[in-house]
C-alpha cells in the first residue's frame, strides 16, 4: 500500500495511535468486565452500609425517641442503670451514644449464657425502650462489604484487590474516553438505551472521580494494614480487675464520668468500654479536637472502682500511620459529618454501583449491534455472561459464599 500525504510515514502514526487507544479499550473494558459480579455486589454492599444505622432505625422500633424529648447530654448513668436492670446476671460490653437526635442510646450486652444483644434506653429519660439482636443491617452489611463474612484474614485481602482493578479502570478511562475534562455538562441522551447508557457511564464517572480515587486509596490502605502494616496499638492502662457486680458498675459509672469531664469538659462521649475480666476500667471514647478520627482515638481510662483517672489519651497526639489508620473509616463510609455526609456518601456510592452495572450492559449491547441481535434482556444478559469468560465462576462464587455465611454471623453472637 502506498502512503498518501506529506511524509512516507505519516500514515504510521495514527494507525499506532489507534492501535494503543484500543489496547487502553480492552484493558479497560476487561477489568470492568470479568469481576463486575463481585465488584457490583461489594459496591452495592458498601453503599448500602453507609447508612446501616438508618436502616436499623426503621428495622427496629425500639431505636425511635421523639427528638423533641431528647436532651442537649446523654445521661450515661441512667443508660446504665437500665441496662443492668435489664440483663441480670450478665454484664455490659459498652454503651453507645444515639447515631443522631432520634436516636435511643444503645447498650451492648452478654447475656449469662455468653449471647450478644443490644438494649435501647431514651438517652435522656433512661426508659427502657426494647431489646435487639446483636446481628442487624449494620453487622450484616459492614461484614459482607469488608470481608464476605469469610474470616478477616482471607475476606479483606480479597475484597480490596478489587480496588487493584478499579485503578486500572479509572487510569483507562482517562484514555478511552478523549477530552473528558469537557463532558462535565453534557446531558444524557436519551436517543437510544445504548445512547443513554453510555451517556450515564461516562457522566456519572466523571462526577464520580474524586469519590472513586478515595474508595481506592482506602481499599488500598485496608489492604495494607491487613497483609503487613499493622497500625500500631493505641495507649491503654493496666488497671486491676474489679470485684463489683454489674448493678454496683453502673452505679460506680457516675463518678468516673464526672473525673471524665473535669479532665477533660470538651469530649464528646460517643461510647464507654466496661470493665471487663482483665481490666477493672471503664474506658470513655468520642471526639474532641482531633479530626477525622475514630472514637477510641480519643479516651480517657478510669478506675471503676474509684472513679479516678489513669489515662488521658489525644487523637491529635497519633503518629502518622495511626492518623491515616484512623481517618480511612470515617473517609470510606463518610461518617464524618452525620447523616449529611452519609447521604452524600450514598448518592455517589449508587453512581459507583451504576458505573459497574452500565459498563457491563454497554458491553452486551454493543455486542448485540454488532451481531444484528434485538437489544433485549435475555440476549445482553446471555452476551454478558458469556464476555465474563471462565472469570465469572469465581466471582459468582464469591458472592455466593458470603450469602451463604450469612448464618456464622448469628453463631458468633
Amino acid at each position: 500500500m502506498v502512503a498518501l500525504g506529506p511524509a512516507a510515514d505519516g500514515p504510521a502514526r495514527p494507525a499506532s495511535r489507534k492501535k494503543a487507544s484500543r489496547i487502553w479499550w480492552e484493558v479497560h473494558q476487561w477489568v470492568g468486565l470479568k469481576f463486575s459480579i463481585l465488584l457490583s455486589f461489594i459496591l452495592l454492599t458498601g453503599t448500602l452500609a453507609t447508612l446501616s444505622h438508618e436502616i436499623d432505625w426503621l428495622l427496629r422500633p425500639a431505636m425511635r425517641v421523639d427528638p423533641a424529648t431528647v436532651g442537649a447530654q446523654v445521661d450515661w448513668p441512667a443508660v446504665a442503670r437500665t441496662a443492668a436492670a435489664e440483663i441480670g446476671d450478665g454484664r455490659i460490653i459498652s454503651l453507645e451514644a444515639p447515631v443522631d437526635r432520634w436516636f435511643a442510646a444503645a447498650a451492648m450486652v452478654e447475656a449469662a449464657d455468653g449471647s450478644l444483644s443490644f438494649v435501647y434506653v431514651h438517652p435522656t429519660t433512661g426508659a427502657f425502650q426494647g431489646h435487639g439482636h446483636w446481628v442487624g443491617a449494620q453487622r450484616i452489611l459492614r461484614n459482607m462489604h469488608r470481608h464476605l463474612m469469610m474470616p478477616v484474614a482471607i475476606g479483606v485481602p480479597i475484597v480490596t484487590s478489587l480496588a487493584v482493578l478499579m485503578a486500572i479502570s479509572l487510569v483507562t478511562s482517562f484514555v478511552v474516553y478523549k477530552k473528558w475534562w469537557r463532558g462535565f455538562l453534557k446531558p444524557i441522551r436519551f436517543n437510544d438505551l445504548r445512547t443513554g447508557l453510555g451517556d450515564f457511564h461516562r457522566l456519572a464517572g466523571l462526577w464520580s472521580l474524586w469519590f472513586v480515587t478515595l474508595m481506592i486509596l482506602t481499599s488500598l490502605w485496608y489492604m495494607a494494614e491487613e497483609l503487613a502494616f499493622p497500625a500500631p496499638p493505641h495507649p491503654s492502662a493496666k488497671i486491676e480487675p474489679t470485684t463489683q457486680t454489674l448493678a454496683a458498675q453502673a452505679e460506680a459509672l457516675s463518678a468516673s464520668y464526672r473525673s471524665v469531664l473535669a479532665t477533660n469538659p470538651d469530649l464528646r462521649v460517643e461510647r464507654i468500654m466496661f470493665p471487663t475480666d482483665k481490666s477493672g476500667a471503664f474506658v470513655f471514647q468520642g471526639q474532641d479536637d482531633a479530626i477525622l478520627v475514630r472514637a477510641r482515638a480519643n479516651a480517657v481510662w478510669t478506675e471503676a472502682q474509684t472513679g479516678a483517672v489513669r489515662l488521658v489519651a489525644d487523637g491529635r497526639n497519633l503518629n502518622l500511620h495511626q492518623r491515616i489508620s484512623e481517618a480511612a473509616d470515617p473517609l470510606h463510609f463518610g461518617t464524618f459529618g452525620g447523616l449529611a455526609t452519609k447521604l452524600v456518601w450514598f448518592v455517589f456510592g449508587l453512581a459507583l454501583t451504576g458505573l459497574s452495572i452500565s459498563g457491563v450492559a454497554i458491553y452486551a449491547l454493543r455486542l448485540l449491534r454488532a451481531e444484528r441481535q434485538p437489544k433485549r434482556w435475555g440476549p445482553a444478559l446471555a452476551v454478558s455472561w458469556r464476555g465474563m469468560g471462565p472469570w465469572r465462576w469465581p466471582a459468582l462464587g464469591l458472592v455466593i459464599l458470603g450469602l451463604a455465611l450469612i448464618p456464622t454471623v448469628f453463631s458468633q453472637a
